[in-house]
């Protein structure tokens, strides 16, 4: 037990002994964290935790420690407290610069404040290159400053016929001229008005008289000039009307059984609503504690399936789903050849597990192969976490250019962002796990 200052927060470090242990050890007295119990979670009570009083929990996690993990669960999920998880093998091999930054990340969750910058650096960009000044502009040196109000409003006339216009209709000149009298579409057709500032349209044709004779067979009467009720788009005149073609008494017996049948249109996009669509996050060194931030961001109605591509060292595939499980609502399961892909569930790929169309949409095949060529552009997202194979920059962009959604993590707690780095560069979404999850809930439900 070591103790540093009475006024820093109480860490409880939980990691077997070892190299990690001692990494970490270092690493919280470094950060000015007071610890108060360090011990070993297979050979640690419940009861031992609770009497510390520690209010952070830092866990080196490894295969070896889940079992007791599992047996403290009901003390680490105590809302007081607040968990810190590490890899062993990672905190064990970290040294130099890559230690410095992390005793200055976990210095700031400690503490409590968002400096993680070297010493020296701390108040860099603290004033803004720009600073607004009280007051209000300077006007323009132009004749338009005490122009009357009328000057402004006759220019905004003026430049109003720059606008685009509707291609539809297009005003015609007269009516463009400025104080012209605005006319109806009625009063322009039936000529009731005189429009000021324009020619002067000659006044209407006085109607005919109405006569009781009987116009001859095949001609309608004449409408008075100026009621367009009967207007037509052809003249009825010059054509003559053809007979009416004889109506079968029962239509053939092939087509009697189609109209006598229930007929109905096949909702094509039933099938296809989901699609081959899915959710890839790919993740190498510091990986897990990001998948497991992405998960934990993601609804309980997530409508895609989600594949997580993790290699792991021995396979232990199996512990990766237990921790996983723990942190999002969603089911998560071992990938098993012949299974189908269901949406709102999270499969663990072990190396050997592939992804193939079938008739239903998605399911696993016993051979590794490109998962990006069996999912559908359009319906599927790429994340590429810390320790992601640099090597699959190049496909992931071919994969965004097909219409798929892709990004990478950034930032604080991303161990390894060269491969996500390189997909900011090439503009695609970039930034931590929680925004992430955030970004690929929208683009799902979209």
């Amino acid at each position: 037990m070591h103790a540093t200052d009475d006024t820093a927060k109480p860490v409880a470090l939980l990691a077997r002994a070892g190299a990690a242990r001692d990494r970490l050890r270092e690493a919280l007295i470094a950060a000015g964290g007071r610890i108060v119990l360090e011990e070993d979670p297979n050979q640690l009570e419940p009861a031992s935790l609770v009497s510390a009083a520690p209010q952070v929990v830092l866990v080196a996690l490894e295969p070896a420690v889940e079992d007791a993990l599992e047996r403290l669960e009901s003390v680490l999920e105590t809302p007081e407290l607040s968990l810190l998880f590490e890899e062993a093998e990672l905190a064990a091999r970290r040294e130099g610069w890559e230690a410095q930054r992390w005793i200055r990340h976990l210095a700031a969750k400690l503490q409590g404040h968002g400096n993680v910058l070297p010493p020296g650096l701390e108040h860099e960009d603290a004033e803004p290159a720009n600073t607004l000044q009280p007051g209000l502009p300077p006007r323009p040196a132009d004749g338009h400053v005490d122009a009357p109000l009328q000057f402004h409003l006759d220019e905004a006339q003026v430049q109003a016929y720059d606008l685009p216009a509707d291609e539809i209709y297009e005003a015609p000149a007269s009516a463009r001229e400025p104080h012209a009298e605005v006319l109806s579409f009625e009063e322009l057709i039936a000529g009731a008005a005189q429009p000021s500032s324009v020619e002067t349209l000659p006044p209407p044709l006085p109607p005919e008289p109405v006569t009781a004779s009987v116009e001859p067979a095949g001609k309608a009467a004449a409408a008075p000039i100026g009621d367009f009720s009967s207007w037509s788009l052809l003249d009825e005149d010059g054509y003559e009307t053809a007979p009416a073609a004889p109506v079968a008494a029962e239509p053939p017996p092939a087509l009697a059984s189609l109209l006598n049948s229930e007929l109905s249109l096949v909702d094509l996009d039933e099938g296809a609503a989901e699609g081959n669509g899915a959710v890839l996050l790919i993740a190498g060194i510091g990986g897990p504690d990001a998948v497991r931030r992405v998960l934990a961001g993601l609804p309980e109605d997530f409508s895609r399936p989600v594949l997580v591509q993790l290699r792991l060292d021995g396979g232990r595939y199996a512990n990766l789903v237990k921790q996983m499980a723990r942190a999002t609502p969603l089911p998560v399961s071992l990938a098993d050849p012949g299974q189908s892909l269901n949406p709102g569930e999270v499969y663990i790929l072990p190396d050997v597990i592939g992804v193939e169309s079938a008739a239903g949409g998605l399911r696993f095949c016993a051979d590794a192969n490109d998962l990006l060529q069996a999912l559908q552009a359009d319906r599927s997202a790429v994340l590429m976490l810390s320790g992601a194979d640099v090597a699959m920059v190049a496909p992931v962009l071919d994969f965004a250019g097909k219409g798929g959604w892709v990004a990478g993590q950034i930032g604080e707690g991303c161990y390894d962002p060269a491969a996500a780095s390189q997909l900011a560069v090439a503009g695609m979404s970039a930034g931590d796990p929680e925004y992430l999850a955030a970004e690929l809930a929208v683009h799902c439900a979209a």
